[in-house]
């Protein structure tokens, strides 16, 4: 590992500690030629998966989208960076689990919605409405009927 204040290459390890829920080994280096110290992350390295959009174009499937679109829906809400973090691990360890090459937006997307009904009917109907593209106000209400008649049950 190069070290990057003096790029000499040669290190040890002051520490090492699981990391990312498991998923990842942080590790603490020292650079023998200047002394200072920085951090390192293992991870697997993970299938390239494609993500399969609507229009049937393919683009390789990135978590940050996943956990932008779940930050829109559940602002203004009382919903801990967490819990939204937690969802989006979820949602990628579904995909990995799968053990596919490709996956549809479409199903990442129900996935999403099935997570966010549980945790909060706002950011639930804050992204199905642009998840669905409601194209008029009954739509909306269509879905927010729905919502409310699950609730009597």
């Amino acid at each position: 590992m190069r070290c990057p204040f003096c790029s000499f290459m040669e290190d040890r390890v002051v520490d090492s500690r699981i990391s990312q829920e498991g998923r990842a080994i942080r590790r603490r280096r020292e650079c023998l030629n200047c002394q200072r110290r920085f951090t390192t992350y293992e991870t697997l390295e993970r299938p390239n998966i494609q993500v399969i959009k609507k229009d049937g174009t393919r683009e390789p499937f990135e978590r940050q989208k996943i956990l932008n679109g779940l930050m829109k829906a559940c602002e203004k809400r009382p919903i801990s960076l967490e819990k939204i973090e937690s969802i989006t691990d979820e949602i990628e360890r579904y995909i990995e689990n799968k053990n596919v090459r490709e996956i549809s937006t479409k199903e990442i997307g129900e996935q999403l919605m099935e997570r966010l009904h549980e945790l909060d009917e706002v950011a639930f109907v804050r992204f199905a409405s642009v998840y669905r593209q409601f194209k008029d106000v009954t739509q909306f209400m269509n879905e927010v009927m729905s919502l409310l008649s699950e609730k009597r049950k």
